[in-house]
């Protein structure tokens, strides 16, 4: 109940621009503007399924992890938090043997797990880092939906095929929303020369 409320509260405080980026996503509009194809918007979320199944049915991390898993163009990024290294070597395994997934991006951090209030932060934190770059206005052809954000922490994950002004401009926005202690990017660069969209 009281993570219903917290969850109604927190959408009630964000800017409509919020909801309107992750009604995008949510409806699969954004998907207009992504520069992966299909299939590999497709394998990414597979991927993503896959690890939460896989890892949600291991006896001997119950209870004793909290982790996110996001694929983007096959690249995983993982955070979250491990009672122990060998809990964290565990999940990282298993996330590795995935089919499809090229590379994994280890940012899971060995300690105590997270509390509801610092999850409820960390989510507020990603739609105000959303609302940051999607006022990048100097960059001709940019679309925000195109840079997917995770916090944790209080840091910013930046993941997406950008190119690197692009990025750039992403990640000197995140660092600039209050309560942001560190912004980490995980880009796949591209250049203009091999750019289909």
């Amino acid at each position: 109940m009281k993570q219903s409320l917290l969850l109604i509260y927190i959408i009630t405080l964000t800017a409509c621009s919020s909801v309107g980026q992750g009604l995008a996503e949510l409806t699969g509009l954004s998907f207009l503007h992504d520069r992966r194809d299909s299939a590999a918007i497709t394998l990414d979320e597979k991927i993503e399924d896959s690890a939460i199944i896989e890892l949600h049915g291991l006896d001997e991390i119950k209870d004793k992890s909290h982790f996110n898993i996001t694929s983007y163009n096959g690249k995983v990024l993982l955070t979250g938090e491990a009672e122990t290294e060998d809990i964290r070597e565990i999940i990282i395994a298993n996330v590795r043997i995935i089919s499809g997934v090229k590379l994994v991006h280890n940012e899971m951090l060995v300690g105590p797990l997270s509390t509801l209030q610092s999850r409820s932060e960390d989510f507020l934190l990603t739609i105000k880092a959303k609302d940051a770059i999607a006022e990048i206005k100097d960059k001709p052809g940019f679309d925000a939906t195109r840079v997917k954000v995770v916090s944790e922490n209080k840091t910013v994950f930046l993941m997406g095929l950008v190119h690197e002004e692009e990025g750039d401009a992403a990640a000197k926005a995140a660092q600039k929303v209050s309560g942001v202690e560190k912004v980490v990017t995980v880009f796949e660069y591209i250049d203009y020369a091999n750019e289909n969209n």
